[in-house]
């Protein structure tokens, strides 16, 4: 029902910035929301940030308030993260998830629909 690709991803240094893309394809519907996961070597999976996409309502990790900001283009059907101020614990595959059920939802579980991924590298 919903194809998401990423891009953006790239090699950058500690303080630089970054702007990732997921261009969303739905069939028949838009997903309530769409969220930000990352995933860094050895690790599990985490939220990043999400947006609903009719009224914007976003939630951030704290680990990335104050620096990454998730927004949308309808009319683009695209979903951005900017990353301000990267950190070498940045590091990660970054991957753009879907759902259409409400609510809060901050586990990779909650979302049915994934892209592939985009890997962002943090230079110290």
């Amino acid at each position: 029902q919903v194809q998401l690709v990423e891009s953006g991803g790239g090699l950058v240094q500690a303080g630089d910035s970054l702007r990732l893309s997921c261009a969303v394809s739905e069939r028949t519907y838009s997903p309530y929301a769409v969220a930000w996961f990352r995933q860094a070597p050895g690790k599990e999976r985490e939220f990043v940030a999400a947006i609903t996409r009719s009224v914007g309502i976003t939630n951030y990790a704290d680990a990335v308030k104050g620096r990454f900001t998730v927004s949308t283009d309808r009319a683009k059907n695209t979903v951005y993260l900017q990353m301000n101020s990267l950190k070498p614990e940045d590091t990660a595959a970054y991957y753009c998830a879907a759902r259409f059920s409400g609510g809060s939802a901050y586990h990779p579980s909650d979302y049915p629909y994934w892209g592939q991924g985009t890997r962002v590298t943090v230079s110290s």
